[in-house]
């Protein structure tokens, strides 16, 4: 198999990556066949699977721009995953001029492009680092240069979430970021379920079962587990909802099936 020149040193491109294939599935070319292989069986189960994932960015969209209206422009964006357009930098800093953004993700292959996509931005910063540590997102030369903990934060967990097993307790991680920031900090969270999705569980269930072959399970909470992430902060109205129900651009009816799939949310921290 042939190495692309984009791809960074020591990385096995071989297996699957979470971020390659959501890649894939937003028409990115920063993937190779075994992640192309993986999208395709598992859209085998679920064919609407990058329409869910083009929702996914337009809330992650809508919910910026709504963070930067409610004076925050500060952004933490946990799992932030490949850069494609319309990432969270984009956005908030034509919002908001000034708006600072560190990405944070594991994936060396997201985190070479960041770095790429951002040279020269001075008010944006990609670090490597797990959300299952976020000790070390907090104390990260890069949060601090750029994020000031003591003024609101929006801090972002699109579609990261539902990649963290029960074992690795991501309600207590998500609590620890959580009170490492100031009042009036927003939380944005997107999580798959199978509530939702307009096909019969069984069928989707293929999908999850392919996840968990290339030893990447996909967690599909219920709406009650997902709510549960956000405890300690109110949430905005219209609460946690599907996602082209949250504050949508355009009327639901409109909308592609697919994107009612799962749950999307925004809390502030009181």
């Amino acid at each position: 198999m042939d190495r692309p020149v984009w791809a960074p040193p020591g990385i096995d491109i071989s297996v699957p990556s979470v971020s390659r294939i959501y890649d894939f599935y937003l028409g990115g070319s920063h993937n190779f066949e075994v992640d192309r292989e993986a999208a395709r069986k598992a859209m085998e189960f679920l064919p609407g699977l990058p329409k869910i994932m083009q929702a996914n960015r337009a809330f992650m969209r809508r919910a910026v721009r709504f963070a930067v209206a409610e004076g925050v422009t500060q952004f933490l964006d946990i799992g932030s995953g490949i850069p494609t357009f319309g990432n969270v930098h984009e956005v908030a800093q034509a919002a908001g001029p000034g708006s600072r953004v560190v990405y944070v993700d594991h994936d060396p292959v997201a985190v070479a492009h960041s770095r790429a996509v951002l040279d020269g931005n001075e008010e944006a910063d990609v670090l490597m680092a797990d959300l299952r540590k976020p000790r070390e997102i907090l104390t990260a030369e890069q949060v601090d240069r750029l994020i000031d903990l003591d003024r609101p934060v929006a801090l972002l967990l699109v579609a990261v979430l539902h990649f963290v097993e029960d074992r690795d307790d991501p309600y207590a991680a998500v609590a620890e970021l959580r009170d490492a920031l100031a009042p009036g900090s927003l939380f944005v969270v997107t999580h798959a379920a199978y509530e939702g999705i307009p096909v019969e569980q069984e069928q989707a269930a293929g999908t999850v079962n392919v996840y968990k072959d290339i030893r990447n399970p996909l967690i599909m909470r219920t709406r009650e587990e997902i709510a549960r992430f956000f405890e300690g902060y109110d949430m905005v109205e219209p609460g946690l909802v599907p996602m082209s129900r949250w504050r949508p651009d355009t009327a639901p009816e409109e909308e592609d099936p697919y994107s009612f799939s799962g749950f999307v949310g925004v809390g502030r921290k009181a």
